[in-house]
C-alpha cells in the first residue's frame, strides 16, 4: 500500500465519484483523466521536486473523492510518460519534473477501461455461447484449465492458455463480429501502454489466473444456461478488477507471509537445539 505524505491544500477537489471507473463529467474528460493532469501541472509548478513521495493512493482517493481505480489510472498515465515511478510497498515518488517542451499526459485504454469494456461483451458472449457451444468445445475449455492449474506452468504460458480460453468462448457464439471485438480486446491488452504496464505489475506481484472462476464459467457453459454463463464470466471479470487493483498490496502481503514462516522455520530449528 502506498505511504502517505502531506498534498497541497490548494489543490482543487474533483466531483465526488462511487464509481469503479468513474463517470464521465462536463466536458467529456474522464475523471483519472483530470487528477492526472492537475498532478502534472502541480508537478510543473514545483508542488514536489524529483525524489518527492506522493500522497498515497487512499488519500488522493478520499480528498479529491474518485474511486481507486481511478487514482490508480493517473498514476499509471503518469508513470508510462516516466514523470513518477510507483515502487511496490513503497509508494509513488517523482522521477522528473516536466520540462517547457512537455505536454500534459495523453492517454490511452487503461487497463480498468478495458475489463469493464470486456465485462459487458464477453459476458454477453458467454451467454450467447452457453447456446451454440460443442461438446468438443467444452472438452478444449477442460483441457486449457487443466494447464492453467499447473503449479509450475511459466505465467507466459498461463496468460496464453486464458487468452485461448476467452477467445474459445468468443469463437463459440458463432458470430464473427463479437469474435472479432474480443480479439481485439486482448490486442489493445499488449498495446495500450497504460494496460501493459499494469499487467506488468500484475504479473510482478504474481497475479495469475484463477482456476476456480475459469471452472465455474465451464460449469455454467455445460448446463446450457445463458443467464448462468453471463454471471459466471461477469464474475470472474469482476474478480479481475480486484485483482488489478490489489496487484501491488499482494505482493506486500505476500513478503510479509514469507517472512513469517522464514521466522517460524529459524525458530523450530532453534527449538531442536
Amino acid at each position: 500500500m502506498l505511504l502517505v505524505s502531506p498534498m497541497s491544500t490548494t489543490a482543487p477537489a474533483i466531483p465526488p465519484s462511487s464509481s469503479v471507473t468513474d463517470p464521465v463529467p462536463t466536458g467529456g474528460e474522464r475523471l483519472y483523466q483530470r487528477l492526472a493532469k492537475m498532478l502534472h501541472d502541480q508537478l510543473a509548478s514545483g508542488h514536489y521536486a524529483v525524489g518527492d513521495r506522493l500522497p498515497a493512493e487512499r488519500e488522493l482517493s478520499v480528498a479529491h473523492g474518485v474511486s481507486r481505480p481511478a487514482v490508480r489510472e493517473a498514476l499509471i498515465a503518469l508513470e508510462v510518460q516516466g514523470f513518477v515511478e510507483v515502487r511496490v510497498g513503497s509508494g509513488a515518488f517523482v522521477r522528473r519534473l516536466p520540462g517547457d517542451g512537455d505536454d500534459r499526459p495523453g492517454f490511452a485504454i487503461t487497463a480498468f477501461e478495458l475489463t469493464e469494456a470486456r465485462m459487458v461483451f464477453e459476458g454477453e458472449a458467454a451467454a450467447l455461447a452457453a447456446l451454440h457451444i460443442t461438446d468438443a468445445e467444452l472438452a478444449e475449455l477442460a483441457r486449457l484449465i487443466e494447464l492453467i492449474e499447473q503449479p509450475d506452468l511459466p505465467f507466459e504460458a498461463a496468460e496464453a492458455a486464458d487468452r485461448a480460453f476467452h477467445l474459445l468462448i468468443a469463437h463459440a457464439t458463432r458470430n464473427a463480429a463479437v469474435e472479432m471485438t474480443i480479439n481485439q480486446f486482448w490486442q489493445i491488452r499488449t498495446s495500450s501502454p497504460e494496460c501493459a504496464l499494469l499487467h506488468k505489475k500484475a504479473r510482478s506481484a504474481n497475479v495469475r489466473p484463477v482456476m476456480d472462476e475459469h471452472s465455474a464459467i465451464l460449469i455454467a457453459l455445460r448446463t446450457r444456461d445463458p443467464v448462468k454463463s453471463r454471471q459466471a464470466m461477469r464474475a470472474h471479470l469482476n474478480a479481475v478488477m480486484d485483482h488489478l487493483l490489489f496487484a501491488t498490496e499482494e505482493q506486500v502481503i505476500e513478503n510479509a507471509r514469507r517472512s513469517l514462516d522464514s521466522a517460524r522455520a529459524r525458530y523450530r530449528a532453534v527449538s531442536k537445539v
